[in-house]
C-alpha cells in the first residue's frame, strides 16, 4: 500500500547506540547514550527508546485531536500522554509500549472512546499493531 506522502524528514546516525544523530535540517541534534540497563555507561545523552516514546505520544495527541475533529469531545489544551517504552529480547518482541492519556474534564468513558479511536488512526500506533504489544490506560 502506498502513502500520500504529505510530510518527509531525514536523520541521519553515526556510531550507533553510543554515537550522534540529527535531522539533516539541523532541527534535532542529539549525543546518543546506550542505558546502563543495556550494557551502556549512560549519562548525558538521549537514546532511541526515548526518542520513540517522545514521538508516539505527541503523534497520538495529535490523533485525538484529529478524532475529536471528526466529532469526537473535545481535546482539552491541557492533555497529556505519558509513553513509557521498553525494550528487551527480541525473542519475546523487543520492545513494548504503554500509553497513559490524561484527558481533565472529558467524562471516562467519553475518554476511553475517544483513545480507541485515536489508536486505529496514529500513525504510530499503526505502525507497531500486531508487532509491538501497545497498552493503552486513561489516567
Amino acid at each position: 500500500m502506498s502513502v500520500n506522502v504529505l510530510y518527509k524528514t531525514s536523520a541521519k546516525a553515526t556510531g550507533g547506540r553510543d554515537g550522534h544523530a540529527a535531522t539533516l535540517d539541523g532541527a534535532l541534534d542529539v549525543k546518543l547514550t546506550t542505558p546502563k540497563e543495556l550494557g551502556g555507561g549512560g549519562g548525558a545523552g538521549n537514546n532511541p527508546e526515548q526518542l520513540f516514546a517522545a514521538g508516539y505520544a505527541a503523534c497520538f495527541i495529535g490523533a485525538m485531536k484529529f478524532v475529536a475533529s471528526q466529532g469526537g469531545p473535545k481535546v482539552p489544551a491541557d492533555t497529556s500522554v505519558t509513553s513509557t517504552v521498553g525494550i528487551g529480547p527480541r525473542s519475546e518482541g523487543g520492545l513494548d509500549v504503554e500509553l497513559v492519556v490524561s484527558l481533565p474534564g472529558v467524562p471516562r468513558a467519553e475518554a476511553e472512546a475517544l483513545v480507541e479511536k485515536a489508536h486505529q488512526v496514529c500513525p504510530y500506533s499503526n505502525a507497531t499493531r500486531g508487532n509491538v504489544d501497545v497498552r493503552l490506560k486513561v489516567a
